[in-house]
């Protein structure tokens, strides 16, 4: 679940070197939970002002990850890094300045004032991995961990508190080993039955 937008390059999984040899990637800082509106804003604002040839990609990093609400397994989609847009563009006044200005974006990360640093095609890689990483197998939004302490918030064990022995993903089920009588007695709960103490 790549989100690149596209100018002038085919490669949609970020991973292609762009057409430009200038081009570098910077960090925009933007308002958290508007990453998507920044990398719409920006690229409308490339397209009017006729920039395409200065920009590449733009990468709002994301990962899959799935939730049990109501009893239903969900996968959404949650942000690697919430508040950050990725730029590939070709550093000058007018591109630093159609970023710089367009709305929700607070600014670029590094670097001097008007002179922001870039970051290292790797770097980038390595984001692009683990995205593809959280599309092929997607993370469960809470983990479980052995020996981590939980509380029943559900069925007949409610209030009690337990240490976690095993966990199963594919049936969003666990063992938990709960105190009954003063001894300790291992039980099958469901994920949406506990809580992290």
């Amino acid at each position: 679940m790549t989100d690149a937008v596209e100018m002038g390059v085919t490669d949609t999984s970020g991973a292609a070197p762009a057409s430009n040899p200038d081009l570098r990637w910077y960090i925009v800082h933007a308002y958290s939970g508007m990453e998507k509106a920044v990398e719409r804003n920006i690229t409308e604002r490339i397209m009017r002002a006729g920039m395409e040839n200065k920009f590449g990609r733009i990468l709002v990093p994301t990962e899959e990850v799935v939730e049990i609400k109501n009893g239903q397994r969900k996968t959404t989609e949650r942000r690697l890094f919430p508040g950050y847009v990725f730029v590939e563009m070709v550093m000058e006044d007018d591109t630093w300045h159609l970023v710089k200005h367009t709305n929700k974006v607070t600014g670029f990360v590094g670097g001097a004032k008007n002179r922001p640093a870039p970051i290292s095609e790797d770097e980038v890689q390595k984001i692009v991995s683990q995205m593809q990483e959280g599309t092929d197998k997607p993370r469960h939004k809470i983990e479980f961990l052995a020996g981590e302490l939980v509380r029943v918030k559900d069925g007949p064990f409610t209030d009690f508190n337990g240490s976690v022995e095993e966990v199963n993903y594919e049936k969003n089920r666990l063992r938990v080993s709960v105190m009954i009588f003063g001894r300790s007695t291992p039980v099958e709960l469901e994920f949406s039955q506990v809580e992290k103490t």
